[in-house]
């Protein structure tokens, strides 16, 4: 079987800058990491062990010159140290476990250092989504020749409702040449008018080098979810914040705040915070809901939230962008990060709807496993972990549904 995942970079940006700060802050570090698939899919026979070959596979698969040069120009937040760690990184499929139950459900795990195994999920999951549609012979619904104006054409859309976008969608991509596909035409689209809107880039670091346009990207969850599992998850962001200010020094300043809920974060979220990070990504809940109550906190810190960046990146398309556009381009500045419906956008093709979520994690390999964690997302039903995890930690949080 030919293989999927063969440029390091191909990857999401965020995991580079979390790692980086993972090395600096967390060192020892050891985490758990699981598979989760909300659509319960029953897989092919023979599809955990196609997994598992392509993890083997990615252990040949090392940083080039030409991308640490790409990054170093890009991502001048980076410190020079870590393009050291990322020349002697090798993956070893010794850090996962990948398997099939008896009812053909998939089941993948990590465990290991946090700034090894971090370097897995994207990657995986890219793997596991393109693997499907090969196993079930859905790769010729994979429309290519229309793909491009299919693209350029929501990037038109786009563009000519002012609105400012990147890519986020490599873990749930139909394939790489359909991302390809969908960052060429975009760029293409930004660069053949004068657009109101803007195409800022890509958070797929080996594409955004290919078509010389930015990666975009922060943290994910899996950083302040990992800092609860080890503190607890009261002060979990205020920790979480501290440490991306001490590794990055301002760059890198949208906040990902929702990894336990609003009303946490909002108490972690004090006026020096708000003034130092640029602004907020919302990646769950009703997104009219969320700004309201962004605007609310940023106004009751004396700071005009019109001044702050808010990114929106939950489960959006193109006429959902366009109509958040319409409103938050009065009370802030927005942005969006949108994935699947930009790369696996196919007639006739389900995207998948999987996750690869950090389960638990101790300050160092010495310690034992004390206390997993979990995700509390905005959106009712989709929060992610053991269901006694996920009580302990609401009731301690006071979480309200």
């Amino acid at each position: 079987m030919r293989q999927i995942i063969t440029h390091f970079t191909d990857d999401d940006l965020y995991k580079f800058s979390m790692c980086c700060a993972v090395i600096d802050n967390y060192p020892r570090a050891h985490v758990k990491y699981s598979f989760v698939d909300r659509d319960d899919t029953v897989y092919p026979d023979g599809f955990a062990e196609a997994v598992r070959e392509q993890i083997i596979m990615l252990e040949s698969v090392v940083i080039t010159d030409e991308e640490v040069e790409f990054m170093r120009k890009r991502c001048y937040y980076i410190p020079d140290w870590f393009y050291t760690y990322l020349k002697g990184y090798r993956y070893r499929h010794e850090w996962v476990d990948v398997w099939q139950d008896d009812n053909n459900h998939l089941h993948i795990e990590f465990e290991g250092n946090w700034s090894d195994t971090i370097l897995l999920e994207v990657k995986v999951l890219a793997i596991v989504s393109e693997l499907y549609y090969m196993f079930t012979g859905q790769t010729d619904k994979l429309d290519y020749a229309h793909y491009y104006e299919k693209s350029y054409a929501k990037a038109e859309k786009l563009l000519a409702a002012g609105c400012v976008f990147s890519d986020f969608g490599t873990r749930r991509r139909a394939s790489k040449q359909a991302e390809d596909i969908v960052v060429r035409a975009m760029r293409d689209c930004d660069r053949a008018g004068a657009w109101p809107g803007k195409f800022v880039g890509t958070s797929n670091v080996y594409l955004a080098m290919k078509y010389d346009v930015l990666p975009v990207g922060t943290m994910a969850h899996e950083f302040v979810c990992a800092i609860g599992g080890m503190y607890g998850p009261q002060m979990a962001n205020h920790i979480a914040m501290n440490n991306w200010r001490a590794t990055f020094r301002g760059a890198l300043g949208t906040y990902l705040y929702d990894s336990f809920g609003w009303d946490i974060f909002c108490k972690n979220f004090s006026e020096d915070f708000a003034n130092l990070f640029k602004g907020l990504r919302v990646d769950s809940g009703d997104n009219h809901d969320q700004l309201r109550k962004i605007a609310a906190k940023y106004r009751s810190l004396g700071i005009d939230p019109k001044s702050k960046q808010v990114i929106f990146s939950n489960a959006l398309d193109t006429d959902r962008a366009i109509e958040i556009q319409g409103y938050a381009k009065d009370l802030c500045q927005p942005s969006f990060g949108i994935g699947t419906h930009f790369t696996n956008d196919f007639e006739g093709v389900k995207p998948m709807n999987i996750v690869i979520k950090l389960v638990a994690a101790k300050i160092t390999e010495s310690w034992d496993f004390y206390n997993d964690t979990c995700k509390l997302s905005e959106d009712k039903g989709k929060h992610t972990g053991k269901p006694e995890v996920i009580k302990r930690f609401m009731d301690c949080l006071h979480f309200q549904e």
